[in-house]
């Protein structure tokens, strides 16, 4: 087999929602020749963002080799990517086997035994690396040592890669055509963080939302107005930046007729779980947006966010067009990679097929694990060995 270093890597995005990795993969120069989900309306918008992809919307438990190999047209895969569910596989085997989350993970396992690709990018919660789901991530290593892949993990956060917004995802990444994984370098970073620019704000990008032929999409200004009066009173009162989350907070920026009829001391920890009223800081990035709309307000107007801001918080271009009812685009939003941190990825693997030895690509090649695959749980690191495994046929 030869090895090509100027044709682009194609890749599928599997359980790939409205296709935030998909967009930023395709920014670093890869080309998505699938994307897999059940929801239609995130099925929707894959195909409006991604036009040259096929599109396979429902069961991926359906999603057979025939119907796979007519979608793919006899085109080489070189990278199965996706969000797979992995909390449910969490014991020796396949941990409880009620748990349906286990065989979409095993699904995902599926599309890449069929389609052999060079890498695997897998995207999840933080929580996927504590040490209680440590057995989780033993076996999903376990899983792919056994396919021929070198694995590594690592949480990552959107805002050290131009991303507007603190979310941090933990991205495994394999490969069997090196000896380990690369992750990306920091390119944006707060002061102290080895960066080459600094990181990138909410009043970088909120106030330029306009497409190149000068139209606003999913902008509905409308739709983001308060509509219940004495919330949007308080919301008035409430600087930029800040929110009410403690008694204090509630008595530096509420008059007494406006304040909220809360018993501080008998509701759990003496504040409340998520900040009310939260503006968002224009000098700062966001929080990591949720899958609804009601979780923060604008800067400096007395309002929600509109779909468009907070996709282009996620770092969404503005000609990215979300389909379907508002809720489902906001709920497309919320969930998505932001594109930005796929870019980075993206770029991590082109990088790695470049560094690749051409004897690498064959098949049968032997599986070297790495044995310092870090792990991290809130800031500390811990190490998981993984087992040698056996020459993959």
């Amino acid at each position: 087999m030869s090895k090509s270093k100027t044709k682009k890597l194609n890749f599928i995005d599997v359980f790939a929602g409205a296709g935030g990795l998909s967009c930023g993969m395709e920014m670093a120069g890869m080309k998505c020749l699938l994307g897999v989900d059940y929801d239609k309306h995130a099925m929707e918008t894959f195909a409006r963002n991604h036009k040259h992809a096929e599109v396979y919307c429902g069961d991926i438990r359906k999603l057979t080799k025939r119907k796979l190999d007519e979608l793919l047209k006899e085109q080489t895969v070189h990278a199965v990517v996706g969000g797979p569910p992995c909390q449910g596989f969490s014991t020796v085997g396949l941990g409880n086997p009620e748990d349906e989350r286990n065989g979409l993970f095993l699904e995902f396992v599926r599309i890449v035994r069929l389609t052999r690709p060079y890498f695997v990018v897998m995207e999840n919660v933080t929580g996927l690396v504590a040490k209680k789901n440590e057995k989780t991530l033993k076996n999903i290593f376990a899983r792919f040592h056994r396919l021929g892949y070198n694995l590594d993990v690592k949480v990552m956060s959107a805002h050290n890669y131009g991303v507007p917004e603190k979310r941090r995802r933990t991205i495994i990444i394999g490969t069997r055509i090196n000896d380990r994984p690369e992750y990306p370098e920091f390119s944006h970073g707060d002061p102290g963080e080895k960066a080459k620019k600094p990181t990138v704000t909410v009043g970088d990008i909120l106030f330029d939302l306009k497409t190149k032929k000068g139209e606003l999409l999913n902008h509905e200004i409308d739709s983001a107005q308060v509509k219940n009066k004495l919330d949007g009173k308080r919301l008035a009162k409430i600087p930029e930046g800040k929110g009410i989350r403690y008694e204090r907070d509630e008595l530096a920026y509420l008059p007494k007729s406006l304040r909220l009829d809360v018993d501080w001391k008998s509701i759990p920890e003496n504040r409340f779980r998520q900040a009310k009223y939260q503006r968002l800081d224009r000098k700062s990035p966001a929080p990591t947006i949720m899958t609804h709309r009601h979780s923060y307000f604008h800067p400096t107007e007395n309002r929600y966010l509109t779909a468009r801001e907070a996709a282009a918080i996620q770092s969404f271009p503005n000609n990215f067009e979300f389909m379907g009812p508002l809720s489902a685009q906001w709920r497309q939003i919320g969930n998505a990679v932001p594109p930005l941190l796929g870019k980075a990825i993206g770029k991590a693997l082109v990088k790695l097929h470049k560094d690749a030895r051409v004897e690498d690509l064959d098949f049968k090649k032997r599986t070297r694990p790495n044995q310092n695959a870090i792990q991290y749980q809130r800031g500390k690191a811990f190490v998981y060995r993984p087992e040698r495994t056996a020459q993959v046929s």
